[in-house]
């Protein structure tokens, strides 16, 4: 009865099952995967926010496939003042969420069976959104050599005929690596050589941790680039649901891209109209979401230092943007039977490496936006088992 796009394992993994039990006898957990940032302390102003859905503009119909002028000029405002390029507004397409602009980019480029390149270790939704559009992933590896690169040699060796696209995550989500300059010209070539585009997702563009200025692909010329962002990170408002495709490359390409791109946007309309007239004042609420994340993110990641300095079992991977800390741990058990363990024993939630394609065990992966004390106490029951069992 039900389409093979959707034949996916729906069983809870051992993880899931021993959370619920842990809650359920009582414990309180200390949550370290936590990623939705309404419900970790931050102020946000809400008058300003809720305001902003009132306008009496939304109650005129106006359907615009690419989204509402006012909305796209604010996101080219956005990339002006924020990252200092020049974004077409006409290029810009307003989607519910990033995973919406993934399913649009995949379908524009792909026919059923055809490949699209991806990042491992990365987030695992790819995988549903290319089951959902019949796209085959093929991954190429990133590797860690005093910080994360692309492995250029997996990479081409995964290009093949059917190849259509490259996925970069710029940073990305768990690594917090972002891709360098030498890594664009190389990309840029092998794009032009075997006629690829690149999907670049730049949720976390904003969140740079090593003081280096890391530029958008929302400007790149050279190569048929589809850049996608959105609210959820940019303004810590991923209930909004606001998202945008920003199109750049040759112009020979982008003119037929983008046609299809508003057919295709112009068949689903499924931006509203209160939440696009407030997609301005939105984007503002970042000047000072942005501020409190980046004190939070950088508290606890120097308290995961300090308690790393102490000990000599694992230690924290270079971090270059976002929200997350790798640990690389003793090989002991598997990444998931250490979490449950931690679970169990510590009443600590984390990730598995294998959640997000690591080549192998002895990663755990923490969020590093869970409120200070939180994220301290937990931190020292992680070290603290995997110390003794050292």
């Amino acid at each position: 009865m039900f389409s093979h796009r959707t034949n996916w394992k729906l069983e809870r993994n051992r993880l899931t099952e021993a959370l619920k039990a842990v809650r359920a006898a009582g414990a309180y957990v200390l949550d370290l995967t936590v990623s939705n940032p309404t419900r970790v302390g931050l102020a946000y102003d809400s008058a300003a926010i809720l305001s902003a859905l009132a306008s009496p503009r939304a109650l005129d119909y106006d359907p615009e496939p690419k989204g509402l002028m006012e909305a796209r000029r604010a996101i080219a405002q956005y990339y002006k003042s924020q990252h200092g390029i020049q974004v077409d507004q006409e290029r810009l397409f307003l989607t519910t969420s990033t995973s919406e602009a993934y399913s649009f980019v995949f379908g524009l480029l792909c026919n059923p069976g055809d490949e699209l390149l991806v990042p491992k270790p990365s987030y695992p939704l790819f995988e549903f959104l290319a089951d959902l559009q019949d796209v085959k992933l093929v991954p190429y590896l990133l590797i860690y050599d005093h910080g994360w690169q692309i492995d250029f040699h997996s990479l081409e060796k995964a290009v093949s005929e059917r190849a259509r696209g490259i996925v970069l995550v710029h940073p990305n989500n768990p690594t917090g690596s972002y891709v360098h300059g030498h890594e664009r010209e190389h990309l840029s070539r092998l794009c032009q050589q075997h006629g690829l585009a690149l999907i670049a997702d730049e949720v976390f563009l904003d969140y740079a941790l090593d003081d280096n200025s890391h530029r958008s692909f929302a400007d790149d010329g050279d190569v048929l680039t589809f850049t996608l962002s959105g609210l959820s990170k940019i303004s810590a408002l991923p209930q909004m649901k606001v998202a945008w495709i920003s199109a750049s490359g040759p112009q020979s390409q982008l003119s037929e891209a983008t046609a299809h791109l508003e057919v295709i946007a112009d068949t689903y309309l499924s931006m509203n109209a209160p939440i696009q007239w407030a997609v301005p004042a939105l984007l503002d609420q970042r000047k000072s979401i942005q501020e409190q994340l980046f004190d939070r993110v950088r508290t606890n990641l120097a308290e995961l230092d300090r308690q790393l300095a102490a000990q000599r079992a694992c230690q924290r991977l270079i971090v270059e943007g976002g929200w997350y800390a790798v640990l690389r741990v003793p090989v002991t058990q598997t990444d998931e039977e250490l979490a449950v363990e931690l679970l169990r024993k510590k009443s600590v939630l984390v990730h598995p490496g294998h959640f997000y394609d690591f080549p192998a065990d002895g990663y755990l992966v923490l969020s590093l936006i869970a409120p200070e004390e939180e994220f301290a106490e937990g931190a020292r029951r992680i070290l603290q088992l995997l110390n003794i069992d050292c």
